[in-house]
């Protein structure tokens, strides 16, 4: 068992993602669901991408320097670089070149892409400026990870 879970009540792990989550939908993040986080856990990230978009994994959304505690991260968070529903945690900027999280779109006619959603448990917060693009956020990530737990759901456009 790892060190933190990750899930959401929007969709079973390894099936379609709702619309709602997605371009073709409201494009607002699902509620996600965190356990398992042991006590002395500094803060928390979460990272979702694409690893079969056309020009290789496609980053939907950085969340980074949420508080250990955190049992739930509710819908629909707002696409500002601070987090206040959750303490100030930061967000950084997609593929998209937003800040915040944006839903799964691939190219009509592709097959379904899958979508990784990460948890990482870290032993320290990173030490990165809210708006940081995902190589910047990446290499506090690979240095200051203890854990991690994902789940994945689908999406295809007609």
């Amino acid at each position: 068992m790892p060190d933190g879970t990750i899930r959401t009540p929007a969709f079973t792990h390894g099936e379609p993602i709702p619309e709602k989550y997605t371009c073709e939908g409201e494009d607002v993040s699902p509620e996600l669901t965190i356990a398992d986080v042991p006590d002395d856990a500094a803060a928390l990230a979460v990272v979702v991408d694409d690893p079969d978009a056309p020009a290789g994994t496609f980053t939907h959304w950085l969340l980074w320097n949420v508080p250990a505690d955190t049992v739930e991260i509710p819908e629909g968070i707002d696409r500002l670089e601070e987090v206040t529903e959750l303490d100030g945690a930061s967000q950084g900027e997609n593929d998209f070149g937003e800040v915040g999280y944006r839903g799964p779109c691939p190219p009509e006619g592709d097959a379904p892409h899958e979508y990784r959603f990460t948890l990482y448990v870290l032993d320290e917060e990173l030490a990165v400026e809210a708006g940081a693009p995902r190589p910047d956020v990446q290499d506090e990530l690979d240095a200051k990870t203890r854990d991690s737990d994902q789940f994945t759901g689908t999406f295809a456009r007609s």
